[in-house]
């Protein structure tokens, strides 16, 4: 159960979160049983039980998860967001305390309190940038551009490196080290982002990496295997008209052989539940 605070900014976010779940019923989402009002004012909304977190996954893995764990994890992701782009809805803070793990091996995200619906167009500029948890927030967010369900696949590549390393990928302290760590690994943005990040003040001592600090994903992450620096990288284009969908992610060779791979409870190992 979660109990939401009254203030009106918190009960706002309380509401979003229940009409967007109200739409989205797939077995990658949590689900939301009930949500009421107490006598008092104060909103519940009530979910199922899930057990463990990705973090919590994370923290006990840290040279890295078992490569088939990853891929069945990032695959039930993927199918996740390909439902919800396909209706229109963007989740907005896929981070690893956001996605949960059952015993049973299945993966759901939740937390849809920064989710919006994007009926008339996949971006808005009218949407705030105040979205992503930092580690996890993309370049045209950094530099307050319009976006879409892009920003979904770029979290989903962030977490999908950090499954692999066992650590974060971007791990900036604030703003401005977000945005060089990420160009000092991907040594480009767009055009218009770098017209974005030149009229923006608070970039204004900003600079860009030089080509002798640029560290490639190849050399960070040199032990993962080829189909899955493809999918990394395809998740990973600064460009989000370029950025692969979630479906064109669930089609490349990483994920060819799936149905083969174990059960995700017995790649992770997890003790047996309780009588």
């Amino acid at each position: 159960m979660k109990e939401v605070p009254t203030t009106e900014e918190e009960g706002e976010i309380a509401m979003r979160e229940v009409r967007v779940l109200q739409l989205a019923k797939h077995v990658n989402i949590v689900n939301l049983l009930e949500a009421y009002k107490s006598q008092s004012g104060r909103l519940y909304l009530v979910f199922e039980y899930v057990e463990r977190t990705l973090l919590q996954e994370l923290k006990a893995n840290r040279s890295g998860m078992p490569p088939a764990a990853v891929k069945s994890i990032t695959w039930q992701l993927l199918q996740a967001l390909s439902y919800l782009h396909r209706k229109q809805i963007i989740h907005r803070d896929v981070k690893p305390s956001n996605i949960l793990l059952t015993e049973g091996g299945v993966v759901k995200i939740c937390d849809f309190g920064f989710a919006r619906a994007c009926v008339n167009a996949p971006s808005d500029p009218a949407y705030t940038t105040y979205v992503v948890t930092r580690w996890y927030r993309p370049p045209e967010v950094l530099v307050g551009d319009t976006y879409g369900p892009p920003v979904d696949v770029w979290a989903l590549g962030c977490i999908f490196a950090e499954m692999l390393a066992g650590r974060p990928l971007f791990p900036g302290r604030n703003h401005h080290d977000q945005l060089w760590l990420i160009l000092k690994c991907l040594g480009t943005m767009t055009e218009r982002q770098l017209e974005l990040l030149d009229s923006d003040p608070q970039f204004a001592c900003f600079r860009l990496p030089t080509m002798s600090e640029v560290e490639p994903l190849e050399q960070r992450l040199g032990n993962i295997s080829a189909p899955a620096m493809q999918v990394l990288r395809a998740c990973l284009n600064p460009d989000p008209k370029q950025r692969a969908s979630a479906d064109e992610l669930l089609a490349m060779p990483y994920f060819h052989g799936i149905a083969d791979v174990l059960p995700l409870e017995e790649l992770l190992a997890y003790p047996p539940a309780p009588e």
